[in-house]
């Protein structure tokens, strides 16, 4: 068995349809093990202490991760993705991209 690459999804919540989409063609093109980070599929609401535990969890996402894959569709990459893209490139991870920058 091949060593597989561990990748998370990281973009807008605005993109969530296709994060979804995007996770499931990498990991049927690739083998890539993909981890999604899809969090508002109902549209509850989320407090400011949920918040904080979704994005410790996502950036523990991110550390055990070989790579990140941005969705960034139309070229949008918001300023909390942006400090993702950031953070995994101080921790030496390869960063994908579905739209060259």
């Amino acid at each position: 068995m091949q060593d597989v690459k561990v990748v998370t999804i990281c973009g807008s919540m605005r993109f969530s349809t296709e994060m979804q989409r995007i996770a499931r063609d990498l990991e049927k093109k690739h083998g890539w093990c993909v981890i999604q980070c899809v969090y508002d599929l109902d549209k509850e609401k989320t407090t400011q202490e949920e918040l904080e535990k979704i994005v410790n969890a996502h950036y523990k996402k991110i550390d055990i991760s070989n790579a990140i894959y941005v969705v960034n569709v139309g070229g949008y990459i918001g300023s909390s993705t942006r400090n993702e893209i950031n953070y995994a490139i101080s921790k030496g991870k390869d960063v994908y991209f579905l739209e060259e920058i």
